[in-house]
């Protein structure tokens, strides 16, 4: 998948998620991330994120240390 479209993803989820309170928010974007978006797409964001995370909401970037991380395979 494109950065681009996990930016965009990720961002609408942020988007959703401002309306609530902060300490709502940030575990809201981390849960929905952890919940609905497979290894490979959480891979890819934390790739994004290790590049700079160019265009990604600051609310994304706040919930990224609550987002699972991929395990590698050895």
């Amino acid at each position: 998948m494109k950065s681009e479209k996990l930016v965009y993803m990720a961002n609408q989820i942020a988007t959703f998620f401002k309306s609530q309170p902060a300490d709502t928010a940030v575990p809201g974007v981390a849960g929905h991330i952890n919940d609905f978006w497979e290894p490979r797409m959480r891979s890819a964001l934390f790739d994004h994120i290790d590049k700079g995370g160019e265009g990604l909401d600051q609310l994304v970037l706040d919930a990224a240390p609550h987002i699972r991380k991929v395990k590698e395979h050895a």
